[in-house]
């Protein structure tokens, strides 16, 4: 669900949806609407309702914005394409915000979609606690936020991480847990595990957050420094047009879902409605509201992120967030 987690082969390629979106950069004033680009961090799903659900009621035209969703290929890399200027603004998992701002790449989170990590450690039926996970084979994806997900998540129950074994699975958690190739795999509670508790029902859920990680937002919005800095207007804008879209989803998701299923073809109805189920608490904050920017709690995040070894240094909350953006 990030750059780091494009995990299927989309048919719809990068540069077509750009072509689409023509004007997602270029913001003419000759218009009543102004275009802007929004990159997801993965194939539309149930996270993304709020999104989908603005557009069809044209929340982004009330806004004074014409807003183009652009689905990303196996190959996109959201930020580069956020500092090239090629789009607007892209949906990004927070670990991946923290590598590219280490990486000196000005990139700054603006709101975020979900208030609480994703990531989760699942695991087969006779494993009922993750310190019993010492001794056996955990399946991770190679994604560099995956090892400290399962570390926080052992240690966090008293185990000790370093008598886990891993081996690399890519993203084949759900087959490989169903055929018992792993004893658990590191992979997100509101996809994988939805659809393993639809296929077989007993696997248990560890999310990293119930085992010593902060309620982190997992993943954000984001957007250039530079872009920011230039079009603040345009940036209000969108905050604007998503917090009415996932207010209206938190108010009704059984019409969220079905603006999601409208505006998204071949998409199944019951895993959409049983994910939105599971995701409808996340997407609100500690004061019960969309998108908010709590900065104690993304301090929090910040020092998880070095002490588990996403990064080196505790990323700068002040320069990896804009907060000024943020609903009120």
């Amino acid at each position: 669900m990030t750059v780091l987690r494009m995990r299927a082969l989309l048919t719809l390629a990068l540069l077509t949806a750009l072509l689409a979106a023509a004007c997602g950069s270029q913001h003419s004033s000759a218009s009543s609407t102004r275009s802007v680009s929004l990159v997801l961090d993965f194939t539309p799903n149930a996270v993304h309702t709020g999104i989908y659900t603005a557009i069809e009621r044209g929340y982004d035209h009330d806004e004074g914005i014409d807003l183009h969703v652009i689905v990303p290929s196996a190959s996109t890399d959201a930020i580069r394409l956020l500092e090239t200027g090629r789009v607007d603004f892209a949906i990004l998992d927070i670990h991946d915000l923290a590598i590219a701002r280490e990486r000196g790449q000005s990139i700054a989170g603006i709101l975020p979609i979900v208030e609480r990590p994703l990531a989760a450690v699942i695991a087969a039926p006779k494993f009922r606690d993750p310190a019993q996970l010492q001794g056996q084979t955990v399946g991770v994806s190679g994604d560099p936020s995956d090892i400290a997900v399962l570390d926080s998540v052992v240690r966090g129950s008293g185990g000790n991480p370093a008598k886990v074994k891993t081996i690399t699975i890519g993203f084949n958690a759900v087959a490989d847990l169903l055929a018992g190739r792993v004893a658990a795999a590191t992979a997100f509670w509101n996809d994988e595990g939805v659809t393993l508790e639809r296929r077989q029902p007993g696997f248990h859920v560890f999310r990293v957050d119930d085992y010593g990680a902060p309620a982190y937002p997992e993943l954000v919005v984001c957007a250039s420094d530079a872009f920011l800095h230039a079009h603040p207007d345009l940036a209000r804008a969108l905050v604007r047009t998503l917090t009415r879209g996932y207010d209206a989803v938190i108010r009704n998701p059984r019409a969220g879902a079905r603006a999601l299923e409208s505006e998204v073809q071949g998409l199944d109805p019951t895993l959409v409605a049983a994910e939105l189920a599971k995701l409808e608490p996340a997407f609100t904050g500690p004061e019960h509201h969309f998108g908010e920017l709590d900065v104690p709690l993304l301090r929090r995040w910040a020092a998880w992120e070095h002490r588990f070894g996403i990064v080196k240094r505790a990323p700068d909350i002040a320069t990896t967030f804009d907060t000024r953006f943020a609903p009120r």
